[in-house]
């Protein structure tokens, strides 16, 4: 993923919310959100390129999501960063541990921010600085910088989320359409990540609308207070068009249905 924005404690109807884009190569090889052939009760897209996932959730509330973190250098790292999640959570080890335990191999992936959780909170680990952080009660936005630094996108997305939740306007679509955003920044609030300001442009808008690379997939996750959890992923081609839009439930004691939209 290229945005996420993680509001723990924030909306009555849903102690944890994800809400986030994907920004890819048009002509990646992905699958939409779907059920796992390896574990039924996980829900997530696929990288078919490299087998990993950007973000994914378990029946029971476990979930992970990463991002890149952009340093102006190629990635030539061996391990692919999508592996992180699909690693958590097809697997039972605790969060915190889990994260612990790449704090030593972060060089194998390429540069990347991961937020990993399960019904009892969320942690983050950014490649940079190898630090585990709660994210307690609040508003988090992590973009391909280092957590913690704010960029235009960032403070949009969670200005305009906070402006929602406060007006208590919350709805699936509602939130996702403060994903389909284009602002442009100007030149002066831009970010110098080292790719050269022509391409930090292209890159600032919360949604990225291009022929070769752009926002894919505009995803919503929602675990409800009863512990049922939701997944719904808004789709997009070149130039955004539309290419679908799903939905998943699903609960610790079964695995995910698609609900017709």
């Amino acid at each position: 993923m290229c945005l996420l924005l993680i509001a723990v404690d924030v909306v009555p109807k849903a102690p944890l919310l994800l809400l986030g884009n994907r920004d890819e190569f048009h002509a990646r090889a992905t699958a939409p959100s779907q059920p796992w052939s390896e574990d039924a009760r996980v829900v997530g897209g696929r990288d078919l390129v490299a087998g990993g996932s950007w973000l994914a959730v378990r029946g029971d509330g476990r979930f992970a999501a990463v991002t890149n973190l952009r340093t102006g250098v190629p990635a030539t790292a061996p391990r692919s960063r999508g592996d992180l999640v699909r690693d958590f959570v097809l697997g039972d080890e605790a969060p915190e541990r889990y994260l612990q335990s790449l704090r030593a191999v972060t060089a194998d992936f390429g540069p990347f921010n991961l937020v990993v959780g399960d019904a009892a909170g969320a942690l983050a680990l950014g490649s940079s600085d190898r630090r585990v952080r709660e994210l307690g009660a609040g508003v988090h936005v992590i973009s391909n910088g280092p957590i913690g630094v704010h960029w235009p996108k960032t403070e949009r997305l969670q200005r305009r989320f906070e402006q929602l939740a406060a007006a208590g306007a919350i709805d699936d679509a509602r939130l996702l359409d403060l994903l389909y955003d284009e602002t442009q920044p100007p030149d002066a609030a831009l970010p110098d990540t080292g790719v050269g300001q022509a391409l930090e442009r292209v890159l600032a808008p919360v949604f990225i609308r291009g022929e070769r690379y752009g926002t894919r997939a505009s995803s919503l996750v929602l675990r409800a207070g009863d512990g049922t959890v939701a997944l719904r992923e808004r789709r997009f081609g070149p130039l955004a068009a539309a290419e679908g839009e799903s939905l998943w439930r699903g609960g610790a004691e079964g695995g995910f249905v698609g609900v017709p939209l």
